[in-house]
């Protein structure tokens, strides 16, 4: 009971303008991007079929309705991966060899060398890969890995020829051929790198690369 002569203290007067401070809510595309990480680390360490949507939100920082509001399923999730990885490697690719100043052999090895870096920091891709393969080559998902690397294959053809066109420089092989050699040389050489890295060097895929692209013989 409080004192005679005094009286509990008023409280403060609201500031003009406050409010109560509110969680931002994230969005969207952070939280695909969010969910597409988790789920190359998640589908890597337990595989496709061995993954939950739980396990990706749970790894993600996000409940299961954000994995579905985004992509649907998990079938869904898994074509948006390749999409997204395939994005990514053809973006670093295009980068790489976009001035056109520099001769060609030169930006076919910088190519590869670009590529080399990115894939020893991406062995979680790597495995999630070979599973993807091996799902297609058993039906599994088949026509969403072909329509993926068919796209992939047709954009890699034409980067191909418009730098051999504006070089001129022929090319040893027809550019859809090239595409489809220089995306098995970048996912074998990658392969062999992670079982035994020192069969690798950072400069064989470089150097190869320019030999196919240029059709010249290198030093």
């Amino acid at each position: 009971m409080d004192k005679p002569g005094k009286s509990s203290p008023a409280p403060a007067p609201a500031r003009p303008g406050a409010r109560a401070e509110v969680r931002r809510r994230p969005p969207r595309e952070e939280v695909r991007r969010a969910v597409l990480d988790a789920a190359a680390t998640v589908f890597a360490r337990r595989g496709i079929d061995g993954a939950s949507l739980d396990d990706v939100a749970a790894e993600a920082g996000f409940t299961k309705g954000a994995v579905y509001s985004n992509f649907g399923s998990k079938d869904g999730l898994v074509e948006a991966l390749l999409a997204d990885k395939a994005s990514t490697y053809l973006d670093l690719g295009l980068e790489a060899v976009r001035d056109h100043d520099v001769p060609l052999v030169d930006r076919a090895r910088l190519l590869g060398d670009r590529l080399s870096a990115l894939d020893g920091q991406e062995r979680e891709w790597h495995l999630l890969f070979h599973e993807l393969w091996q799902r297609a080559a058993r039906g599994q998902g088949l026509e969403g890995f072909r329509r993926h690397r068919r796209a992939l294959r047709a954009a890699v053809a034409e980067a191909v020829a418009e730098h051999a066109d504006r070089a001129g420089t022929p090319l040893a092989l027809p550019p859809d051929q090239a595409a489809t050699v220089l995306l098995a040389l970048v996912q074998g050489l990658a392969a062999e790198a992670d079982v035994d890295p020192d069969a690798v060097p950072p400069d064989l895929l470089g150097k190869v690369l320019a030999l196919l692209l240029a059709g010249q013989s290198l030093p």
